[in-house]
This record gives structure tokens, C-alpha cells and sequence, in this order.
């Protein structure tokens, strides 16, 4: 009773292969190859990432401080006052 959702269209001269999920690992050489990977993508990229986080972490904090010290009333203007 009519096509299916997938053939709704012939598209000519492009060939597509599937595999169908029960014949896929989920998991292949999940240990051996895949934690290795993300250390050595960890490690090459620290060093680019971490400076500039760092310094704006730095700023942050010390705008912070900067801040919290200027709304602290100073005792000494309050001296003379009666």
C-alpha cells in the first residue's frame, strides 16, 4: 500500500551501503586504541587551552577581591562624625 518512508525518492547513480546494528561492535578496541587516543589528545591540547583559561580565572578572582574591597566602608572616614 504505497512506498515506504525510505523509498520515497530514486536517486540515480549514488550507491549506499548499511550495516545493519546487530553486526556492529559497540564497543571495538574500546581499551586498547580509544583511552590511549584521548590522553594523547588530552595531552597535545592542555597546553594550549590551559594558559588562557588560567589567566582569565587569575582575572576573574582578582576582579572579584577588587570589588568585595571597594564596597567595604572604610572606619576611618566615619571618625569624626558624631
Amino acid at each position: 500500500m504505497g512506498r515506504h518512508f525510505g523509498d520515497l525518492a530514486k536517486i540515480r547513480h549514488v550507491i549506499t551501503y548499511s550495516l545493519s546494528p546487530f553486526e556492529q561492535r559497540a564497543f571495538p578496541s574500546y581499551f586498547s586504541k580509544g583511552i590511549p587516543n584521548v590522553w594523547r589528545r588530552f595531552t597535545s591540547s592542555v597546553f594550549k587551552v590551559a594558559p588562557p583559561m588560567i589567566c582569565m580565572y587569575l582575572t576573574y578572582t582578582w576582579g572579584n577581591h577588587v570589588h568585595s574591597e571597594g564596597k567595604r566602608k572604610v572606619a576611618a572616614d566615619y571618625e569624626n562624625e558624631k
